[in-house]
């Protein structure tokens, strides 16, 4: 028998995204039930309550906080919508677990995290690739010297990707759908903050959107150690895939696989499969970033995926976009958030 408190969850945004949330809601209900959802949209809002047999219904954001009477509030709206929705929830002292990207611009995110520090109302992001791609399984072995020191990283991310509804619309595309995971996962490889970056960025026409689908991004952080990253969803070739180069060898890893290799040797001499990646685990560990928010409000623990810890990858996402916008190096300080000029 646990002693743990069982939290009530209402869950805002009835879309696509909000299924991998409810997926790993459900495996954990000795700690969660979700017992309200919020939506505009009656015809998505009632497929989603029903299929998951959530009891309250609500199309309207103030009567979900005035009547639903939960303890936290799962935000998956789309990101152009964020401050109108979470500002709501954060008056009402309502801890919330935010989808990514925290928000689409990092003045924005700023003003969500002052906004929330005042009221003293705790957020956490689902940064859940963190663990879903295997950045935390090369972190561990970083730590455990297996490579020695760490001089670059390489990333690509290519595949093609037609997006349908509001985020076709927005000038901000790639970066904010896909690279907010990659450039969190850095950070969180690294465990280093960025100095310095350069991006640029093109929208191709195999793609019908309005922002980038394509970009180039340079980082160098702190540590010493420089980033180079390409982002691309207007590939026919699909690879996602990371390089990792130390003094003693070099990591390849990709979503389900992870490969040691060393002078010398032809091919690895060790490959691991993560048991963190595939579709299932997607929500298992979006649900484990929840529980940090759970630990931070039970025991006052520092949450990793806090939102003063998102603002810095706000930071880079939103130093990605003025970079290419103005054809300048964007710099940032010590604590790795944008130096505003």
């Amino acid at each position: 028998m646990t002693n743990e408190k069982q939290y009530r969850i209402g869950i805002v945004g009835a879309g696509n995204v909000t299924n991998m949330h409810l997926d790993g809601l459900k495996k954990h209900q000795d700690r969660v039930n979700v017992t309200a959802i919020c939506d505009p949209n009656e015809d998505v809002l009632r497929e989603r309550a029903d299929k998951y047999e959530i009891p309250q219904h609500f199309t309207d954001l103030q009567a979900f906080i005035q009547e639903s009477t939960i303890d936290i509030a799962i935000v998956c709206t789309p990101s152009i919508i964020r401050k109108q929705v979470i500002i709501p929830l954060i008056e009402a002292g309502i801890p919330i677990f935010c989808e990514k990207p925290f928000s689409e611009t990092y003045e924005e995110a700023k003003e969500i995290t002052e906004t929330a520090r005042k009221h003293n109302v705790p957020i956490c992001i689902n940064q859940n690739f963190r663990e879903h791609y295997p950045f935390d399984f090369v972190k561990k072995m970083i730590e455990k010297n297996e490579i020695g020191a760490v001089s670059s990283v390489h990333f690509q991310d290519f595949h093609f990707r037609q997006d349908r509804g509001w985020r076709t619309t927005c000038e901000r595309n790639a970066l904010s759908v896909m690279g907010v995971h990659w450039l969190d996962g850095f950070r969180w490889l690294l465990g280093s903050e960025a100095k310095s970056l350069v991006c640029q960025t093109f929208s191709s026409p195999a793609i019908d959107c309005k922002g980038d689908t394509d970009s180039l991004v340079q980082i160098l952080f702190q540590n010493g150690v420089a980033v180079s990253y390409s982002q691309c969803l207007s590939s026919a070739f699909p690879r996602t895939e990371l390089l990792v180069v130390g003094e003693k060898g070099t990591v390849v890893a990709k979503y389900n696989e992870v490969a040691l290799y060393q002078k010398g040797e032809k091919g690895p001499v060790n490959v691991w499969q993560p048991s963190t990646s595939g579709k299932i685990e997607k929500s298992e560990t979006t649900y484990r970033g929840l529980e940090e928010l759970m630990a931070l409000i039970e025991n006052n623990e520092t949450a990793l995926n806090s939102r003063d810890d998102n603002l810095k990858t706000i930071s880079l996402l939103e130093a990605c976009y003025r970079s290419a916008r103005d054809q300048i190096t964007m710099y940032f300080d010590k604590e790795g958030l944008l130096v505003e000029k």
